[in-house]
């Protein structure tokens, strides 16, 4: 198995960039209505509730947790949001995640290619 590299993942950057307007757009309504914005700890609190609903979402698409509403609706917007909320936290953090996740992706596909071929 050979490892092609990934070009760059422009797709993550255009979500950024979706991403960054909308948290303008809380960020305005933060304002009129805390007179503040949110802080890295809230933030990463709010991405964490999400996270965390993820998995009861799950749980409900494995038939071992009840939810009411639309099970697939409700996971596809959660997962969505906890994408958004990546990309959030990570501008906060000065992380540049586009490159993260490539270089991530290289390194464990990397590893990981050589464990398939017992190197």
């Amino acid at each position: 198995m050979t490892e092609e590299p990934m070009a760059e993942n422009t797709g993550l950057v255009d979500a950024r960039a979706r991403a960054r307007h909308v948290r303008e757009l809380y960020e305005t309504l933060e304002g009129r209505l805390l007179g503040r914005t949110w802080t890295t700890p809230e933030l990463a609190i709010g991405f964490t509730n999400d996270a965390a609903y993820v998995g009861r979402l799950v749980l409900a698409a494995e038939s071992t947790w009840d939810i009411d509403g639309d099970t697939d609706a409700e996971l596809r917007h959660k997962l969505a949001e906890c994408l958004w909320w990546a990309f959030v936290l990570a501008d906060r953090l000065a992380v540049d995640l586009p490159e993260a996740f490539e270089s991530t992706m290289d390194r464990i596909g990397a590893g990981l290619g050589q464990a398939v071929e017992g190197r």
